[in-house]
Parts: C-alpha cells; structure tokens; sequence
C-alpha cells in the first residue's frame, strides 16, 4: 500500500512504467534485506511473495493484454513463461521451512530469474517499445487500472494462490493490429 500513497500523494495518475519500476526497485530491496539477514525473515519473505505474485497476476490481466501488439507478442509470450518459471521456484519456497539449508539456495534462484524478469526483459526491452507505442495518459490510464488491481490482490495475500499458478503460463490475447 505504501506505493499507492506515494504515487497518488504526487499526482493523481501514475504512468504504468514508473509504477512497475518503482515496484521492481522494491522487491530488490526485499530481496537484499531477506540477505542481510535483518528483521522479521518470515515477515520479509510473506511481503516478497505477495508483492511478487500480485505484481504478475496485475502484469497478466491488466498490463500484458493492454499492450499487446506484433511488436511486443514475442516479448509478452516469454513474459508469462518468466512469470510461471518465477511462481514454480515461489512455490517451492513457499513448501519449506525458512531455516532449511535449500532456502537459501532456491531464494538465490528466484532473486536472480526475476532480475533477469524485471530489469533485462521488461526494462531494457519491452518498456521502450510501450512507451512509443502508448501516449503518456494512455500509460497514465493503464497505471490507474494496474493499481487498482494491485491494491485489492493484495489485501487478500496473492501468495496463497502462486502453487495453483504453477502448471501453465497465463493466456494472452492473440496479437491485433493495433499499433
């Protein structure tokens, strides 16, 4: 909830771009103080999960679909394999206890696939495409819509569903001629 005040507290808009970056800069930082071994672990990993599973079911229905196009279906379509790939090793770590010698390790893989996810797929690739495809209040729109989906997946703890999201990548629409 904290993202929702500060972007809200700005502006009454928020551009989808910004609002994903800034939420990929926060789950770095759950990341580095899960390693640092600081604080409530078993609150820092509740707070990755949910804000990692809210952020990807938020990305499937709300932003993937908005801004499918043939320039970025490729892009998308390894998004939502990424996001299943991310839920399984989530999943895993959801099954073992914190103090097991392979969280550690498994936290390392999931740190490292949603790195790769967040900052060489979506930032470096697919976000320039989006923002000459989409005018600024069409981005500002859509980080409206994902907000407020964000906001409600995660009063209801998003992580409980990740283990039923493990089987198959999330559907996509079929690529138009929009764009």
């Amino acid at each position: 909830m904290g993202i929702l005040r500060t972007l809200l507290g700005r502006d009454t808009t928020t551009d989808i771009l910004d609002l994903l970056e800034s939420q990929h800069k926060e789950v770095d930082e759950l990341f580095a103080r899960l390693e640092s071994g600081a604080g409530d672990r078993r609150a820092l990993f509740t707070e990755l999960a949910n804000k990692l599973a809210a952020h990807a079911a938020a990305e499937e229905k709300v932003f993937y679909p908005s801004v499918m196009s043939k320039d970025t279906g490729f892009l998308l379509h390894e998004s939502v394999e990424e996001h299943v790939s991310i839920k399984r090793v989530l999943a895993d770590l959801l099954a073992i206890d914190l103090g097991d010698e392979a969280f550690e390790a498994r936290l390392a893989v999931l740190k490292e696939q949603v790195s790769h996810h967040a900052h060489r797929e979506e930032e470096n690739k697919l976000f320039p495409k989006v923002r000459s495809a989409l005018t600024s209040d069409e981005r500002a729109a859509l980080g409206n819509e994902f907000l407020v989906m964000f906001e409600d997946l995660m009063q209801s703890h998003p992580y409980q569903n990740v283990p039923r999201e493990i089987h198959a990548p999330a559907s996509l629409p079929h690529v138009s001629n929009r764009r």
